[in-house]
C-alpha cells in the first residue's frame, strides 16, 4: 500500500536520469551484441578478421555523421524528443540487422549505419536534458548515472547475446533488444517533460531547485558566433580528451569478446562472460568517481582541477593496465588487468563528460554533438585499425600499444588547455 506513494515522492530530476540510464543501457546493449554474435557470423558467412573489423565499424559512420546534426536538433526542439526518436529509430534497425545479413554484406553494413544514424541523437539529448534538469551540485553524479548505463548495457549485452546465442542462434539476439527498445519508447513519452518549467508533477521544493539556475536555451546561435566558441581552446580540450576516452571504449567494446575466444581459448558464452567482468567494474567506478567529484567541488576544490584530476588520471591508469595485459599468460590474469584498465576509464567520465555541460551550460547539446562527432572517429578507425592488426601480427599487443599511445596524449591536452569556466552562458 505504502510502495506506490513512495515512488510518487521520488524526485522528478532522478526518474528523468533513471530514463537516460535506462536509454543508454540499451543503446549499448544493441551496438555491443554484434561483437558476440560477430564471432558466430563470422563463420556463417566466412568473413575475414578485416570484414570483420569492417561490420563493427560500420555503425560508427552513421553515428559520426549525424551527430552534430541531432546536437542542433536537441537545442531546438528538445532532448525529449530527439532521445525519444533516437531510440525508436535504432531500435527498429537493430531488429532488422539478421533479414540485412542474410540478403548481403552490403546490405548489413548499410543496416549497421542507419543504425548509427538512429544512435546519434542519445547523448546530444541527454546532454540537454541534464543540463535542464541537474542543478549544478548534483551535475557530475547525473552524468554518471546517465554514462554508467554504457558499462551496465555492455555486460547485459555480452552476458546476454552469449546466451542467446549458445541457445537460440545469432538472429535472436538482435530481436530481442530491439523489442525492449520499442518498449521504452512507449513508456518515454507518457513518463518525462522536456523542461522542468511544463512538468506539473513536479513539487514546490524541487521546482525552486531546478528553475533557480540558468537554464538552456532553444534559441539559434548566431553560425559565426557558434564556429568561434566551438574553436575554443576549452572545446578543444574536451574534444580531443572525449577522443582518447572513446579509442579506448570503442576498441575494448568491440574486441573484448574476440580477444578472450581468440588469445584466451574460452567458448563464445565464456568469452562474453569474462568480457562482461570489465564493465561492471567501470559501472562501480564510474558511479563512485562521480560521488567523490561533486563532493570535492562541495567542499572547496576548484571545479577545473576536479576534471583535471578525474580525466587525466583516467586515461593513464587505462593505458599502463592496458600495457600490461600483453604479459598476461591466462585467462584470469588478462581479466584483472582488464578490469582494472576500465575501471580507470570509468573515472574518466568524470572528466570531459562533466565538462561538456560546465563549459556550455545552455547549449550542452550543440557541444556534446560536437565533440562525439569526433569522439566517433575511434569507432570506425580504431575499432578497423584493431582487426586490421590482429591480422597482420597475429596478436593484440600492437593494438593495445596504440591505445595507449592515444590514451597518454589525450590525457596531457586535457591537462595542459582544460577550465571549466562556461563560454556561452
Amino acid at each position: 500500500m505504502n510502495a506506490i506513494p513512495t515512488i510518487a515522492r521520488w524526485p522528478r530530476r532522478h526518474i528523468l536520469v533513471a530514463f537516460t540510464f535506462l536509454a543508454c543501457i540499451i543503446a549499448y546493449s544493441d551496438r555491443v551484441n554484434i561483437s558476440v554474435a560477430a564471432v558466430a557470423m563470422k563463420e556463417r558467412f566466412g568473413w575475414s578478421q578485416t570484414e570483420k573489423g569492417l561490420v563493427l565499424s560500420a555503425f560508427f559512420v552513421g553515428y559520426m555523421l549525424f551527430m552534430f546534426i541531432a546536437g542542433l536538433l536537441a537545442t531546438r526542439f528538445g532532448g525529449k524528443r530527439v532521445l525519444g526518436f533516437s531510440v525508436l529509430a535504432w531500435s527498429v534497425f537493430t531488429l532488422l540487422t539478421p533479414a540485412a545479413a542474410s540478403v548481403s554484406f552490403g546490405v548489413l553494413i548499410a543496416a549497421r549505419i542507419a543504425m548509427g544514424i538512429g544512435e546519434a541523437g542519445m547523448f546530444p539529448g541527454a546532454y540537454e536534458l541534464i543540463a535542464r534538469w541537474a542543478p549544478p551540485s548534483e551535475r557530475a553524479r547525473a552524468v554518471a548515472r546517465m554514462l554508467s548505463g554504457v558499462p551496465a548495457g555492455t555486460v547485459i549485452g555480452l552476458m546476454g547475446t552469449g546466451w542467446l546465442v549458445q541457445l537460440y542462434g545469432w538472429p535472436m539476439a538482435f530481436y530481442a533488444f530491439g523489442v525492449l527498445g520499442l518498449l521504452w519508447v512507449v513508456i518515454w513519452f507518457r513518463a518525462v517533460e522536456n523542461d522542468p518549467a511544463a512538468d506539473r508533477r513536479l513539487g514546490p521544493d524541487e521546482r525552486a531547485l531546478l528553475l533557480a539556475p540558468v537554464r538552456p536555451t532553444t534559441e539559434k546561435v548566431e553560425s559565426v558566433r557558434m564556429l568561434r566558441w566551438l574553436a575554443h581552446p576549452r572545446v578543444l580540450s574536451i574534444v580531443i580528451a572525449h577522443f582518447a576516452t572513446t579509442w579506448n571504449l570503442y576498441v575494448l567494446l568491440s574486441w573484448l569478446p574476440s580477444y578472450f575466444r581468440d588469445v584466451q581459448g574460452l567458448s563464445i558464452a565464456n568469452a562474453g562472460l569474462f568480457s562482461a567482468a570489465p564493465w561492471l567494474t567501470m559501472f562501480a567506478v564510474t558511479n563512485v568517481a562521480a560521488l567523490l567529484s561533486d563532493r570535492m567541488i562541495q567542499r572547496g576544490v576548484n571545479v577545473t582541477t576536479t576534471r583535471k584530476l578525474m580525466q587525466c588520471s583516467g586515461l593513464v591508469l587505462c593505458a599502463v593496465f592496458l600495457l600490461a595485459t600483453r604479459t598476461a599468460h591466462s585467462p584470469g590474469a588478462a581479466l584483472l588487468l582488464l578490469c582494472a584498465a576500465t575501471g580507470a576509464l570509468g573515472g574518466a567520465w568524470c572528466g570531459y563528460a562533466v565538462a561538456i555541460v560546465d563549459v556550455a551550460p545552455r547549449h550542452s547539446g550543440v557541444l556534446g554533438g560536437f565533440s562525439n562527432t569526433f569522439a566517433t572517429i575511434p569507432g570506425i578507425v580504431g575499432v578497423a585499425v584493431t582487426g586490421w592488426l590482429v591480422d597482420v601480427t597475429g596478436t593484440y599487443s600492437a593494438a593495445f600499444v596504440l591505445t595507449a599511445v592515444v590514451s597518454v596524449l589525450g590525457a596531457l591536452v586535457f591537462g595542459l588547455l582544460f577550465n571549466a569556466r562556461p563560454i556561452i552562458e
